[in-house]
């Protein structure tokens, strides 16, 4: 008895089987349809999230691949097309969101936010306006994203319109 060395891929060519790179590329092929069908999955989801929202958005197309979304269409107004953006951004598995979304009514664009440890609305209003009472300009603003002013979350990206002067 002893140990005996052998050509690990020689039993494919004798058998009639696959070799192990024929194999591991089989198995990456199988992973990478996977990841292509949950992106799809998540695509369709997330343009039926925009739509049940009723955000107006002509031709709106979404396409993710691996942690990257890129959105296109034409938003009614800038406000739409933030809101959009959000929506996208703030979803579980996305990073970057690549913006190429046309406006039909021209305004400023809005700063964001991101959300960190011990931030309420009226802590971030006190930052950026001055006023902790100001608070209800950023919650609405981020409607119907935000359901309530004491529900955000840490790492959350936030809509920061610009006050009416």
């Amino acid at each position: 008895m002893g140990l005996f060395t052998f050509i690990k891929d020689a039993g494919a060519k004798i058998f009639g089987g696959k070799t192990s790179s024929e194999k591991a590329a089989e198995a990456s092929a199988i992973e990478a349809a996977r990841e292509a069908a949950e992106d799809r999955a998540a695509e369709q989801h997330l343009f039926d999230t925009i739509g049940s929202l009723g955000f107006e958005v002509e031709n709106l197309c979404i396409s993710i691949e691996d942690d990257k979304a890129t959105i296109s269409g034409k938003a009614a107004n800038q406000e739409t097309k933030e809101k959009v953006m959000l929506v996208v951004g703030n979803s579980n598995g996305i990073a970057l969101v690549d913006d190429n979304m046309e406006v039909e009514i021209q305004a400023p664009e809005a700063t964001y936010h991101t959300v960190v440890s011990g931030d309420t609305l009226g802590k971030i209003a006190k930052a950026v306006y001055g006023n902790a009472m100001k608070y209800p300009v950023i919650f609405e603003a981020n409607r119907p994203m935000l359901e309530h002013p004491d529900k955000i979350y840490v790492g959350q990206v936030l809509r920061i319109p610009a006050l009416d002067s």
